[in-house]
């Protein structure tokens, strides 16, 4: 049996058995939807690199080394003038002492109990800069102003080198599933500050780092699941609702949608994903795609009912008409998505497979409850005369008469805005991941703008043997490395081993400024660091800067101001150059969240391009099989690859900086945007077959799916549009790049395509 012959023997079964289907989609559709309540929201923002990134590896390696990197960061300014008053230091104090208190906090080092160490004769004393700062005299708190600010280790760090801020780092140790974690230590450390702020309401308080961030993540998904779903709803029911005309049409459509998206998010839920911000969108997008099928059904049987055609028989010629393209969009487009299971962010491939299994049972729920539905209700639309041209028709006559200009301006367009494809820089900076209605964003701004910059690099840097760092090469190396990296203009603050043995050198010659240098024998410098270890407070030892065998130090390089993904690179790489030509033997790459963050984008891009070309490929070897043309297969890749291509280009003219969504957008939008050109060419080569010329194929064409193509343009723009509402960058430009995108693939097939097939597909069928 041929495949016209199945297909009219399944929608005779479909139409018959209609309210036994109905029953059965409802049925499994609710069975599948109770997965919903195994739905998990994740708030690391590790889950966005894979295990195998190298980056994120190195940083493993460096917190197994020293500590873990988990931090919050506390601003504390008052109104006006320094923080060297009894009032502020006595805040600071308090609030160090109440730090310690945090749920999985491991070390706290702020502005107050900085381990100051001075030499008394023979004897080294290592104590807290501030005790008791409520009870200190005018000379105590310029004593405290003059080293706080002289400092090396705290300056531009845990006090602004102005004096009009203090900071608090609190390091956790966070266990291996931290989201409940994150939420119990923010909850703690916010309700801290409610009540510091009740107590001094003269004084602001900032809360920002890399465990706050997480919570923002947390926060960040959820407002964008639970606000953007029901706005993309009622946007694609009024939509619908407007451009069908038709209420059964939009009912119909509207509740294949909901099924679509039910059984979608419950298989989730079975499964047992678990969210995060980069991928929130996911019920998002298969709502707003799972309308395209059945607006070109339902399109397509109110034209034949507006033609006089019996209800059921508008049913028929709809599905005969529309089941092979919606079936190969279908195909199609869930292989696009398919495509993120290449990127190397992890929450990528949740939303390609999430999304490719909503948009197939999209299509299983248009070619059965669909027809089902519209058999059983009462669908009427507008009588339309044959003799009168529709706007398409009159629309399809003029891209003929005009397609010698169309194609040459069409193609002038396209490539003045490819031009400006190498104008976009490709950055990502966690810091600005979050738009100002989040408080994380705000207190992180400002902690940036006015005490110390949230963008470091960290390096280890090894001695070569056990005991090593104590040599007084390997410390006049790390020293010459300090040296160079606080020239760099970028730089704000470097922390580094040699500055503490500097300062016991310092302390052991009776505090003379003369002796701020390093020590002259590795025995001395020993002897000096073991003292210090022995003198210090129980919780602020050096573990966090010497490994345990004493064979590597930590230098980390804080970054003053907001500077890019490319930026952080192009540092890293001259320290690496600067060590390569100076200290070869510690020649070693940066690590941290923020390098980390800055290599995402490059290798997630570099990956998801070759996906995306050997997507493109196979798609266009599917469109020359299923079409048994060449010619249009080679042309379908222009209307497919052409508009994600003047999207980046119009970016870079407009914005400039490409990141993480950048990334995958051109994988999500071809999934999206090759629906229009296969149906456009299944129409057109259907006509072509039926021996009209290019030009009246054409006009059959715009004719028999201008309509739908508009209509599902405008819905698909209209719901990716309300990605803009995020607060999250990833998503909003995300939705703005395929927003773009999918408006420039609706002007590619309307004044691109057809001039060009009528150009180029000359021959007879």
């Amino acid at each position: 049996m041929n495949m016209p012959l199945l297909l009219e023997r399944y929608i005779e079964i479909i139409l018959r058995r209609r309210w036994v289907v109905i029953a059965l989609a409802t049925l499994f559709m609710l069975a599948v939807t109770g997965g919903v309540r195994f739905i998990g929201v994740t708030n690391d923002y590790r889950t966005l690199f894979d295990e195998g990134n190298p980056q994120l590896a190195a940083f493993d390696a460096l917190e197994a080394t020293y500590s873990d990197a988990n931090t919050a960061l506390i601003a504390v300014a008052p109104g006006e003038g320094s923080v060297f008053t009894p009032e502020t230091l006595g805040a600071v104090e308090a609030l160090t002492e109440a730090a310690w208190r945090a749920p999985y906090s491991t070390r706290v080092d702020s502005l107050t109990n900085y381990n100051h160490s001075e030499a008394f004769g023979d004897d080294l004393v290592v104590e807290p800069l501030v005790d008791d700062a409520l009870s200190l005299s005018d000379a105590d708190l310029q004593r405290v102003e003059e080293i706080a600010l002289n400092a090396t280790e705290i300056a531009g760090r845990l006090v602004a080198r102005d004096g009009r801020v203090a900071g608090m780092a609190i390091t956790f140790a966070l266990p291996e599933n931290p989201d409940a974690a994150v939420v119990e230590i923010t909850d703690y450390l916010n309700e801290l500050l409610d009540e510091a702020r009740a107590i001094n309401p003269e004084l602001a308080y900032y809360l920002t780092g890399d465990v706050v961030m997480n919570r923002a993540f947390a926060d960040t998904t959820k407002d964008d699941m639970e606000r953007l779903t029901p706005v993309v709803f009622l946007i694609i029911l009024v939509a619908t609702a407007l451009l069908l005309r038709s209420v059964i049409g939009t009912l119909v459509t509207i509740l294949v949608v909901m099924f679509t998206v039910n059984t979608a998010m419950g298989f989730a839920g079975w499964i047992g994903t678990v969210f995060t911000p980069v991928n929130a969108g996911v019920p998002l997008i298969i709502m707003t795609i799972a309308v395209a099928d059945s607006i070109h059904i339902v399109t397509a049987a109110l034209a034949g009912v507006g033609r006089g055609l019996d209800k059921n028989e508008a049913i028929i010629d709809s599905l005969r008409l529309n089941a092979w393209p919606v079936f190969l969009t279908s195909v199609t487009t869930a292989g696009g998505f398919l495509t993120l299971n290449a990127s190397d962010s992890p929450p990528f491939h949740v939303l390609g497979n999430l999304v490719a299994f909503g948009v197939l049972f999209a299509f299983i729920y248009s070619m059965t409850i669909l027809p089902a539905l519209l058999s059983i209700l009462p669908l009427r639309t507008r009588r339309t005369s044959a003799d009168r041209p529709g706007f398409f028709d009159r629309f399809g006559a003029f891209v003929i008469a005009r397609r010698t200009f169309l194609l040459c301006f069409s193609s002038l367009v396209t490539v003045v805005l490819i031009a400006g494809i190498p104008r976009n820089e490709l950055t990502d900076n966690w810091t600005q991941y979050f738009d100002e209605r989040y408080q994380f964003r705000r207190d992180t701004d400002f902690v940036i703008d006015n005490l110390t910059g949230m963008e470091t690099l960290e390096y280890s840097l090894e001695a070569g043997r056990e005991g090593g760092i104590t040599d007084p090469d390997y410390l006049r190396a790390v020293d010459a490395f300090t040296q160079w990296y606080r020239m760099q203009p970028e730089v704000a603050h470097v922390q580094a081993f040699p500055d503490i043995m500097k300062r016991l050198n310092r302390n052991m010659h009776g505090d003379d400024p003369a002796f701020y240098r390093l020590p002259d024998s590795g025995e001395l410098a020993a002897q000096y660091l073991l003292l210090y270890e022995f003198s210090l407070p129980f919780g602020s030892d050096l573990n966090n800067r010497i490994d345990v065998a004493k064979s590597a130090t930590r230098l980390t390089a804080t970054v003053g101001a907001h500077v890019s993904s490319q930026q952080l690179r192009e540092l890293d790489a001259r320290a690496q150059d600067w060590l390569q030509a100076n200290t070869p033997d510690m020649v070693t790459a940066a690590t941290g969240v923020s390098i980390t963050f800055a290599h995402l984008s490059q290798r997630n891009i570099n990956s998801m391009l070759r996906a995306t070309i050997i997507a493109m490929g196979l798609i266009s070897l599917i469109f020359i099989l299923v079409f048994k043309s060449v010619r249009l297969g080679v042309i379908s890749l222009v209307p497919n690859f052409v508009p994600a291509a003047m999207s980046f280009g119009l970016w870079g003219y407009l914005v400039g900086q490409v990141g993480l969504a950048g990334s995958v957008m051109t994988a999500i939008a071809f999934g999206i945007i090759v629906d229009d050109t296969t149906h456009f060419l299944s129409k057109y080569l259907k006509a072509r077959r039926a021996g009209n010329p290019a030009p009246e194929a054409v006009l059959y064409t715009f004719r028999t799916v201008g309509q739908a193509l508009w209509t599902t343009t405008l819905v698909l723009v209209a719901g990716f549009l309300v990605f803009a509402l995020s607060g999250f960058e990833v998503s909003w430009s995300l939705g703005l790049m395929v927003t773009g995108t999918i408006l420039f693939a609706l002007l590619a097939d309307f004044f691109l395509l057809p001039p060009l097939l009528m150009a180029v597909d000359r021959k007879k069928l």
